[in-house]
């Protein structure tokens, strides 16, 4: 299934830094803005754009940028629910914390053991 994927131009807000700053006060915003914070707010944007039941957060990881985390979405609810249609995104956050972009990674089955 190909890669969808969705932009958001980047904005700096008042009093952050810009995409692509670099060297310790870049690298200081992302350590203040914790694995935690960056679930919250990927879910929270993701949600926005899509009209589909997020299930959970599968993985949030540090990048050079900021932060990738890994939505799982319902995107078909089927009965029985082992047969539901769900799809892992991916959302970008940069280093202040502000969404970038999201890609829908993979789709899969409720009740497959890989995917």
């Amino acid at each position: 299934m190909p890669e969808q994927r969705h932009t958001r131009p980047s904005t700096p807000s008042k009093g952050t830094r810009a995409r692509g700053a670099s060297g310790a006060a870049g690298q200081e915003a992302v350590t203040r803005f914790g694995p935690e914070k960056a679930a919250r707010t990927a879910c929270d944007w993701l949600q926005s754009f899509i009209v589909h039941r997020i299930e959970s957060v599968c993985a949030v990881r540090r990048t050079e940028d900021g932060w990738c985390v890994a939505v799982d979405v319902l995107e078909v609810a089927r009965i029985p629910d082992t047969t539901s249609l769900l799809a892992t995104y991916e959302v970008e956050l940069d280093g202040s914390g502000r969404p970038a972009e999201y890609r829908r990674v993979c789709r899969y089955h409720r009740g497959t053991a890989n995917h």
